[in-house]
């Protein structure tokens, strides 16, 4: 059995040029399907459209990333792939340099990123003092740099690293001369996070984006589960529906974090144009997933009993991929914004300039409707 519908969003969600509060998606639900069959009709649907809209062969199949690689490679789980500028792993040569900060960050179990600049030692300093306030931005203390020169390294922290370290530094990179390095280190995620940001800043500063060129890509092998420091628990990274990869199923209470979710988002130059799942169809695995993310068997039932109880009656495997409307119409029109392609666009603020909503509601509507309205003052 399949379906799709095409439905009106509303999410509640911190506004960018690619999101508004309210949004078309079209979304797909098969039964009896794998991540591949998913991937397969997602990836034809937008080849159909490439071609309708633009009339552009779209090179089928489309190239996997899995989620740590993506990170790894460009600093983000939606690449942006039309230009280059890979990250680069500098963890050991870090190690064997006199610099204090690489060393602590590693020590306390953190990693050290680089990523290289062509032609960047040309950039001033208030540039590259540009580019660092962007990293502090995404939680990084600071981005450290060195200029490559004929004769080695220079300026930055240059000095921490000697003759062999510094040949070692420049073969890893594949920098030459002319190039400039810069380096995170912090988290994981925070080191990849922010420089990943940096690169595609770089890709606009510095013309390297090909113009009216469309790269696609998957991106899959998700965490299942982050932890939200905020709340000290487990949360789920997609829905607390999706499927665990089965090989990972057993070590779901014993080690959450690293169990891969069989989650996949379909990318377009570097904006996330479609994301879906195979769900969870058994009663048991489903009970597992909500132990994990701290939901008690009582608010699990009160919550989601209807659920527990149609897997009971013999659920088939299913999952879907649903697509963002607007934003895949914002990029093929060459849009900056999602807002140049919606009738009646929200503000940043999520106001809407047409008919002045949100605005004040008539006492009696919300009696009507067993309401309150409390003021957020302080």
């Amino acid at each position: 059995d399949k379906y799709y519908q095409i439905v009106k969003c509303f999410r509640d969600e911190d506004l960018r040029a690619d999101r508004q509060p309210e949004f078309t998606q079209i979304d797909i639900e098969m039964s009896f399907v794998d991540e591949p069959d998913v991937r397969d009709v997602g990836e034809r649907l937008l080849a159909a459209v490439m071609k309708a809209v633009k009339n552009i062969d779209l090179p089928l199949p489309l190239p996997v990333y899995s989620y740590q690689d993506a990170m790894e490679t460009y600093g983000t789980d939606k690449p942006d792939t039309r230009f280059d500028l890979p990250l680069f792993a500098l963890d050991e040569i870090a190690e064997k340099s006199d610099f204090q900060i690489f060393r602590s960050v590693l020590a306390s179990g953190g990693v050290v990123r680089g990523l290289r600049v062509p032609g960047g030692s040309d950039l001033s300093r208030k540039q590259i003092d540009g580019y660092t306030d962007l990293a502090k931005k995404y939680g990084l203390k600071g981005l450290a740099f060195v200029k490559v020169e004929e004769g080695g390294l220079s300026g930055g922290i240059s000095k921490f690293f000697n003759d062999s370290l510094s040949k070692e530094l420049i073969a890893v990179s594949g920098a030459n001369p002319g190039d400039l390095l810069f380096f995170s280190a912090d988290t994981w995620t925070t080191a990849l996070t922010a420089l990943g940001a940096v690169r595609l800043q770089l890709g606009k500063d510095l013309n390297l984006i090909e113009k009216d060129v469309y790269k696609a890509l998957w991106v899959n092998d998700f965490p299942l589960v982050e932890r939200s420091e905020g709340e000290n628990r487990f949360v789920a990274m997609h829905h607390p529906f999706t499927s665990p990869r089965p090989e990972d199923e057993k070590r779901m209470e014993t080690d959450p974090e690293s169990v891969r979710a069989q989650a996949y988002d379909l990318v377009l130059n570097g904006h996330e144009i479609a994301g879906g799942s195979i769900r969870i169809y058994r009663e048991v695995l489903q009970e597992k997933m909500f132990r994990i993310l701290g939901i008690s068997h009582e608010e699990a039932r009160q919550k989601f009993g209807f659920l527990l109880d149609a897997f009971q009656y013999g659920a088939p495997p299913h999952g879907g991929i649903a697509f963002g409307f607007d934003r895949l119409v914002m990029i093929l029109a060459g849009a900056d914004s999602i807002r140049e392609v919606i009738a009646f666009p929200k503000t940043t603020t999520a106001q809407s300039p047409m008919d002045n909503a949100p605005d004040v509601v008539d006492e009696k509507q919300l009696k009507e409707l067993h309401l309150r309205v409390e003021s957020n003052e302080y």
